[in-house]
């Protein structure tokens, strides 16, 4: 303890001394640029006697506005605003001309116009000094929290007492699946969420890797606790992992737990026959109307229309508080309320400095970090220039920062419930790789940042149940394109008989598929092929091929219903046949006139949908595989051929079809598996030994818990109270049964 307070007095001490250095520069550089300011006599004084002067002048300027300015403006608070604001520069000047009249021998001199512009540059760069030397600081942010929500208290009359039912906080760590958190964790990156589960800070003197645990991982009891060690602090949350859907995505799985349905979302993008058009999960257009149809579908607004907060999402939840939500974002004028996250947050310029500051360093540590990785030859490797670091600062600072900062003001209001994304760690993942340091180092300020949540909430008006969660993990891999030269677009057009770009023709991997396609060509239509005859030309529109990290789309936009193997090989009888037999592909789905719905895997494998287990072509692939291939099989928008990656459970690898080398997006490895992160004061997600599959599955878990502290949700409508209670209690019957079964 003691420790503790000598570090915060130390560093608070730092910061003064730099503050007040930083300050004397700048009253230096001011009497060098103002010819009406001067801090030496008229004998020209040395540079040392002219420094020691500035910092006399500067050290005093700063005791009396930290002293005297707080009394005046406790006395100014009845004069007019726009008054005030006029006599702010003034006071300030006149702190400043009497700071120089305390400089011994009067060295210090200046005209009182001149002061006012003076003591205006100064206050402003030492605020941004001590602004900037606070970014790193979450405590100083938290005592700043708490200052202003005694002030809201304060001006709302309450009495500073914790009452009524508790509240609901569901921080989502975008990407970090159940395996990373539990690395993280062991690790000692993680020391919050450690702490939450009861896991002690790993000894720096004992090896990593044990014979009797060679991976180093953390054990875990069946019901999500740490297993039991004389040092482990007592548990306080239990983790529990979750089975994604096939599509394992953010638009899927947020879709799921904020609206209770994903149904007809096949993949993150996505060709619609039906309109034209091509629906991407982060698009505003395409979330608003994704949300759209969630709502019709379950005739519910969603997890948080009960006073409830969406901060960073991609769908709303029903709520009415929103910041940063993008189904709403392509809103006009006054009823797009989600962009108002962005203002509320840098109109505090102690918070613009702070981000900004953070922002720059984010820059240039992804350029270090990237220049490092091509200079060491890292493999497998994406490009990360152009204004990539720009992005990636911006999930990691900026979206963060506002994020954070509008759920801790949620619960200084003491709303009800609260779902936030944090982002940061899939955007550096996807680039990095999900094992990677630099990942691990978002890991480490994601675990601060719930941290200072967790800290806020002894703040706030209510007492709140933080649960952390994730929507998909990442598997990592190289890329489609990176370990055989062409994309799957261009194998796609090869098997079609289509032309394929030069730089795939040069590969040995884009040879080997066209003649491949050649001879699938040759054999399909029973003819010879003459010494410089071509495949017959292909009829129909060019297919679209849409990637959503390891899962592919291929739809052919000119039939207006889903195509059928038969009609496929029709019209391009090599193209089944290449992808099925391509190394990179672990399987296709297809409609089958005659067996309906079949997998297509290597060797000729074919497997109807009603006889598909989670072996043969799925094999490795996780439980439930089975189970979400065919859900998926029935949605409306689903693709003519759906194409999942291969996958080495040795080695947890996946080929992404777009540039990542952590992606999730199908089925394989890590990317299926998410977390959910619970206090042990809530039920049990799931009852013991049992699996939770889905995320529409999750969203019945989280509706339970907010039942459990606050009482149901309202539907969305117009509906009377007894139609609303009959709704609700029918409800909860079906989740108990869903839940028992």
């Amino acid at each position: 303890m003691f420790k503790g307070r000598w570090r915060t007095t130390g560093g608070a001490l730092l910061r003064v001394i730099i503050v007040w250095a930083v300050s004397t520069l700048t009253m230096l550089a001011l009497a060098g640029i103002l010819p009406d300011f001067q801090l030496q006599s008229d004998n020209q004084d040395s540079i040392t006697r002219i420094a020691l002067t500035a910092a006399w002048g500067a050290g005093a300027f700063g005791l009396l506005s930290a002293l005297v300015w707080p009394l005046l403006v406790r006395a100014l608070l009845l004069v007019p605003a726009l008054v005030l604001g006029l006599l702010v520069f003034f006071l300030n000047g006149s702190l400043l001309l009497i700071a120089l009249r305390l400089i011994p021998d009067g060295r210090g001199a200046v005209n009182p116009e001149t002061a006012v512009v003076v003591a205006a540059v100064m206050s402003a760069v030492a605020s941004a000094t001590s602004t900037a030397l606070a970014v790193g600081d979450d405590d100083a942010y938290r005592r700043r929290l708490s200052r202003l929500a005694d002030r809201r208290r304060r001006r709302s009359g309450e009495d500073g007492g914790r009452g009524g039912p508790p509240g609901t906080v569901f921080l989502q760590l975008d990407g970090v699946g159940h395996q990373v958190l539990l690395d993280a964790v062991a690790a000692g990156v993680m020391p919050r969420v450690a702490d939450w589960l009861g896991v002690p800070p790993p000894d720096p003197d004992a090896a990593r890797g044990a014979p009797d645990d060679p991976a180093g991982a953390l054990a875990m009891s069946p019901d999500g606790l740490a297993a039991d060690r004389p040092d482990s602090p007592r548990p306080t949350h239990r983790l529990t992992p979750w089975h994604t859907d096939w599509s394992s995505q953010t638009g899927a799985s947020q879709l799921g737990i904020l609206h209770g349905s994903n149904h007809d979302v096949p993949a993150f993008r996505w060709y619609e026959k039906d309109t034209g058009r091509i629906m991407v999960s982060n698009r505003p257009a395409s979330a608003a109307e994704l949300q759209r149809r969630a709502i019709g579908r379950t005739n519910d607004g969603g997890l948080l229309t009960l006073d409830g907060a969406s901060r960073g999402n991609l769908f709303s939840g029903g709520a009415d508080q929103l910041a940063l939500v993008l189904s709403m974002a392509a809103r006009r004028g006054r009823a797009n309320r989600s962009r108002a996250g962005y203002f509320a947050y840098f109109s505090d310029p102690a918070n613009a400095v702070r981000t900004a500051v953070s922002f720059v360093a984010d820059v240039g540590r992804e350029i270090g970090e990237s220049t490092r990785a091509r200079l060491r030859g890292d493999r497998p490797r994406v490009g990360r220039g152009g204004l990539y670091p720009f992005i990636r600062a911006f999930a990691t600072v900026v979206e963060r920062d506002v994020v954070v900062a509008a759920v801790i003001g949620d619960m200084l209001a003491g709303r009800t419930a609260v779902y936030a994304d944090l982002v940061a760690y899939d955007e550096v993942a996807h680039h990095s790789g999900p094992h990677s340091r630099d990942a691990e180092r978002v890991l480490a300020r994601l675990d601060r940042s719930v941290g200072l949540i967790a800290r806020a909430a002894e703040h706030a008006p209510r007492t709140y149940r933080i649960v952390l969660l994730s929507d998909h993990g990442q598997s990592p891999g190289e890329t489609f394109e990176g370990a055989y030269g062409l994309t799957l677009k261009d194998l796609v057009r090869a098997g079609c008989g289509l032309p394929v770009s030069r730089r795939a023709e040069r590969t040995k991997s884009g040879a080997e598929a066209r003649e491949a396609a050649r001879h699938a060509v040759r054999g399909a239509l029973h003819r010879p092929d003459p010494e410089g005859a071509g495949e017959e030309p292909a009829h129909g529109s060019d297919p679209v091929v849409l990637a959503s990290g390891n899962l592919g789309l291929i739809s052919f936009p000119d039939v207006p219903e889903r195509m059928s193997r038969e009609q496929i090989d029709r019209r391009h009888p090599a193209l089944l046949r290449t992808l099925a037999s391509h190394p990179g592909i672990g399987f296709l789905l297809v409609r089958s006139e005659e067996h309906g719905s079949v997998v297509l895997g290597p060797g000729g494998a074919e497997v109807p949908l009603d006889a598909l287990t989670d072996s043969g072509p799925l094999a490795g692939m996780g439980p439930g595989a089975a189970d979400a291939v065919r859900r998926t099989d029935s949605f409306p928008h689903v693709a003519d051929i759906m194409v999942n990656s291969m996958y080495d459970p040795a080695t947890g690898r996946v080929h992404a079809f777009e540039e990542q080398i952590g992606s999730h997006g199908g089925l394989g490895g890590e990317q299926s598996r998410p977390f959910l992160l619970s206090p042990l004061v809530l039920s049990a997600p799931v009852p013991d030994n049992g699996e939770l599959v889905g995320a529409e599955r999750v969203h019945r878990v989280l509706r339970r818990w907010l039942r459990e502290g606050s009482g149901p949700q309202v539907p969305v409508g117009t509906v009377s109270l007894s139609v609303a209670k009959a709704r609700s209690d029918e409800a909860r019957t079906a989740d108990e049964e869903r839940d028992s079964a």
